[in-house]
């Protein structure tokens, strides 16, 4: 089990509750967030080990949160790993400028997520 924390900010039911079932069936402790403004208040207060974040949120976009989370010193250094639909190369580029340090397409095959995590997760 590796207790490592993750936030994921995330507007779909569905995909948010399978994934927090694979990652927690993988010993990681995911925490949930359904748009921008609280997956932001919910990263600063938590300090995840990663976070994963959707682009198409309510209140404030990806990018948004994206951009909080670099500025702030709390979270400067947490990876963060965007995962979306909205896959063009603008959006990859905006990803890698706003701080992230990848992009996953949606739907994505679920043990190349799972290996990206393990990657992007730091060593305990």
């Amino acid at each position: 089990m590796t207790g490592q924390k993750i936030v994921m900010i995330e507007d779909s039911k569905a995909a948010s509750t399978v994934l927090k079932e694979v990652l927690a069936a993988e010993g990681y402790t995911v925490l949930h967030a359904a748009d921008g403004v609280s997956g932001l208040a919910l990263a600063r207060r938590e300090k995840p080990d990663l976070i994963l974040l959707d682009l198409l949120l309510p209140k404030l976009n990806g990018y948004e949160v994206c951009n909080a989370l670099m500025r702030d010193n709390l979270t400067r250094h947490t990876p963060v790993l965007i995962i979306s639909t909205l896959d063009t190369t603008e959006s990859r580029e905006k990803a890698k400028t706003c701080g992230a340090r990848n992009f996953m397409k949606k739907p994505y095959n679920l043990e190349d997520l799972l290996r990206e995590i393990k990657r992007l997760l730091p060593r305990g």
